[in-house]
């Protein structure tokens, strides 16, 4: 925390990896060392709610290979069956820097069913070339029927809740969820190689609104 924002902070620090694993085939065990560090929190086991109003106030670096995140999860089930909300994702689709709100639930053949919606981060810059620099608001309107997924008060991604049902006919929308505030790098990012470390994700505020 510094100044009343919650500084989610990725540095490029070389760091030994506790579960190494010489000849693991998994990418969290087969590194001896990782070259960057960053951080999540969420309120798993905390803090839960199921329909209601969201908003988060943040910034965002937009910089090569960052990949920072606003989303819930579902209390109960493993995913995708327990329902993943991406009330603002933001990283390369099709090699683009686009900003993403999405919705995903368990699928018959796929790995998961998504609902999803793509902002070009050159939209946003068109409309405001310091868009990157300022604060944003990022709102999920939840109810039985629907999630709407807001930025700046502009609706992005709206999602039939009737819809969004698991192959074994449970409703993942239909339970409380837990939210998750996290920085990642690399992956969908991209490279980060050519980025100036550290970099900082800037939470304002976090606000859950439901009605009595």
């Amino acid at each position: 925390m510094e100044k009343g924002l919650l500084l989610i902070e990725g540095r490029r620090e070389r760091v030994r990896n506790p579960g190494f694993e010489e000849g693991s085939r998994d990418w969290k065990k087969n590194r001896p060392f990782a070259q960057y560090t960053s951080s999540s929190i969420h309120t798993r086991g905390k803090f839960s709610f199921q329909y209601g109003l969201m908003e988060v106030r943040a910034k965002i670096d937009t910089a090569s290979g960052l990949w920072p995140a606003i989303w819930t999860l579902g209390v109960e089930g493993p995913w995708p069956a327990n329902g993943e909300i991406d009330v603002m994702e933001y990283y390369l689709a099709d090699g683009e820097p686009t900003i993403l709100a999405n919705a995903a639930w368990a699928h018959p053949e796929k790995r998961a069913a998504w609902d999803e919606a793509k902002i070009p981060l050159s939209d946003l810059l068109k409309q405001d070339p310091e868009w990157p620099d300022k604060f944003h608001i990022w709102r999920l309107d939840w109810t039985a029927e629907y999630l709407k997924i807001y930025l700046d008060d502009a609706l992005i991604n709206e999602v039939d809740v009737s819809a969004a049902v698991n192959p074994d006919g449970t409703n993942p929308f239909h339970q409380p969820h837990y939210l998750l505030l996290n920085l990642a790098i690399g992956s969908n990012g991209g490279n980060p190689d050519s980025t100036v470390f550290p970099v900082t994700y800037q939470v304002d505020y976090v606000r859950v609104y439901q009605k009595e």
